[in-house]
């Protein structure tokens, strides 16, 4: 299956929305900030050290295969552990772990590469990248294409261990901020 691209070669893209500009950055980033996501702590090793940030790009492909996507800004540490190791583990966050959040975005002063790793417990699954004791969820992942957009990685994965859900308020990124659910209705 190596080198097999699964793209679909008998479709093309409007010509005439084509030519049409895109809309600038700034109103770009500033519709997307009210876009509220999950948010998950990408792990791997670089060799034996852990390595990992915080995201929100996380989304999920198929259930039969297994399959998520992440997408990874390439100019972070991790962005070439993760294609050196193709391996990384998706650590679903609770609410009450907004700081390990900031921790792993590198907002807490201080603390820096494997330091981060200090916060939280750590253990290993399948792949060998660290899993959060305490997660809602996580999935362990191996990676089996990598898609070049723009400034990240697009990384398709296979899931190779889910952990049992713990339950629990989800922690969510809007706005610039770390913030937890309050919904509206009962989710039952």
């Amino acid at each position: 299956m190596r080198g097999h691209i699964n793209q679909r070669l008998d479709w093309a893209s409007n010509d005439r929305l084509g030519l049409l500009p895109t809309v600038h950055a700034d109103d770009h980033r500033l519709g997307l900030r009210q876009l509220a996501a999950g948010v998950s702590i990408i792990t791997t090793r670089a060799g034996e050290a852990p390595v990992g940030l915080t995201a929100t790009a996380v989304c999920s492909v198929t259930v039969d295969p297994p399959r998520l996507v992440v997408l990874v800004n390439k100019k972070v540490a991790a962005a070439d552990a993760i294609l050196a190791s193709g391996a990384l583990c998706i650590n679903v966050l609770s609410a009450d772990q907004a700081h390990l959040a900031k921790v792993f975005a590198g907002m807490v002063e201080g603390v820096y590469g494997p330091a981060r790793f200090d916060h939280g417990r750590w253990r290993s699954r399948v792949t060998g990248a660290p899993v959060l004791e305490g997660a809602l969820a996580t999935f362990d992942c191996r990676v089996v294409k990598v898609f070049d957009e723009s400034t990240h990685h697009a990384l398709l994965c296979d899931v190779l261990h889910a952990s049992e859900p713990l339950g629990g308020e989800p922690l969510i990124y809007v706005n610039g901020t770390f913030c937890r659910v309050s919904p509206l209705e009962s989710c039952e």
